[in-house]
């Protein structure tokens, strides 16, 4: 776990399932001098990692978390309902609630403050790291920045946890719990707070929202899914079933897939597969109706089963078959079973049949002409021709 955030409220950590924390910015993914990366005015390294998003990027990201009134209703009946079934995990998922309600946000200002404080802490403890001919009192002076870094980053994680349970509660009933789904927030902000840069004016909380997202998305994409789709072709599903339900709210009617096509740019075939992909699969075990006593598969025709109605149809056929055939003798009834496979479902030739009796093919032939003949004027023959209609 991160040192950072060890003694704050994030006992959730402690409850959902964990990654493992980088021990230092380094293997979070931090580069600097020496490692190819180059300084910026401040001569402070920054974080690298994935591209860190544009201004427009976060716009749009904030514009698809905006959630109708309604909607966070719901999300949060869920999680109440979800907290009073779980036992010990849903009262420590409550108390972790009320510890991160209790500390104070930040305005714009000391965000800024923190953020250097957090910069300059990363920056002096790579200076530790990778250089040894340090004078004592430099040393002393940039361990007392990587403390202060280390309390800044612990501070601006705190104060924006609530932002992660807020976000995490629009992803719920995709495949993750609500804590799971807020430990892949809480490492998404850790990142953001790594990878802040105040020079560039937007809210801190405007940029964590871009990394929370992204790390809630990619964690859906990689564990929730029972067939695992790329993570680029999830995050395209994401925009093309958000665009879906934008136009169906705009317009009134269901969006065709060359509707969606034209919007985002791709071809419309595209759009069909990452529709069909959208679809998760359904355990035919999973319960129907509010007594959970019928499951889905005992409600799905199973084409290669017999319907009753047929196998009744067989069981009369069968019977009004041996009654016709009562009518014959021995030899004439056997001759005409081992003709048609009446018994082994095998047809037999003339010849086999005749070896069978110790008679000539023709012989048996005779016998069989006969026989059919006789069973035609039978009444019972009547019968049997309804079955062939």
């Amino acid at each position: 776990m991160n040192s950072a955030v060890a003694q704050g409220p994030v006992a959730l950590l402690t409850i959902a399932p964990t990654r493992p924390e980088p021990s230092s910015p380094l293997q979070a993914g931090a580069t600097t001098l020496g490692l190819g990366e180059e300084p910026d005015e401040l001569g402070s390294p920054r974080i690298t990692g994935p591209a860190a998003p544009e201004i427009a990027e976060l716009e749009a990201a904030l514009e698809e978390e905006e959630t109708e009134p309604e909607k966070e209703a719901e999300a949060d009946s869920k999680v109440n309902a979800w907290a009073d079934s779980a036992g010990p995990a849903g009262d420590l998922f409550r108390q972790y609630l009320r510890e991160i309600g209790r500390v104070p946000l930040l305005n714009a200002v000391l965000e800024v403050e923190l953020a250097q404080a957090v910069e300059a802490g990363l920056f002096a403890e790579e200076k530790l790291t990778y250089e040894t001919n340090l004078k004592p009192q430099l040393r002393r002076e940039l361990a007392i920045l990587v403390l202060e870094g280390q309390a800044a980053k612990r501070r601006l994680i705190e104060a924006n946890l609530r932002l992660v349970v807020s976000i995490a509660k629009r992803y719920l009933g995709r495949g993750m719990s609500i804590l799971d789904l807020v430990q892949e927030g809480n490492l998404g902000l850790i990142r953001a707070v790594e990878k802040f840069d105040y020079t560039r004016g937007y809210k801190f909380s405007t940029y964590a929202t871009w990394w929370i997202r992204q790390a809630m998305s990619r964690a859906l994409a990689d564990q929730a899914r029972t067939i695992r789709v790329p993570v680029h072709v999830v995050e395209l599903m994401n925009r093309v079933v958000r665009l879906q339900r934008r136009l169906l709210q705009e317009n009134g009617v269901e969006p065709t897939p060359d509707d969606i096509a034209e919007v985002l740019g791709v071809a419309c075939e595209r759009v069909v597969e990452v529709l069909r992909l959208a679809q998760e699969p359904v355990s035919l075990h999973a319960p129907v109706g509010e007594e959970d006593d019928v499951a889905l598969g005992d409600l799905i025709e199973d084409a290669d089963a017999v319907s009753p109605a047929d196998s009744v149809a067989v069981v009369m056929l069968r019977e009004h078959l041996d009654a016709l055939l009562s009518t014959l003798g021995e030899r004439e009834k056997r001759v005409v079973q081992l003709r048609y496979g009446l018994t082994d479902g095998q047809p037999h030739t003339l010849e086999e049949i005749g070896r069978t009796f110790g008679v000539t093919r023709e012989r048996i032939r005779q016998i069989e002409a006969k026989t059919l003949a006789k069973l035609r004027g039978h009444t019972y023959a009547d019968q049997l021709l309804d079955y062939l209609r």
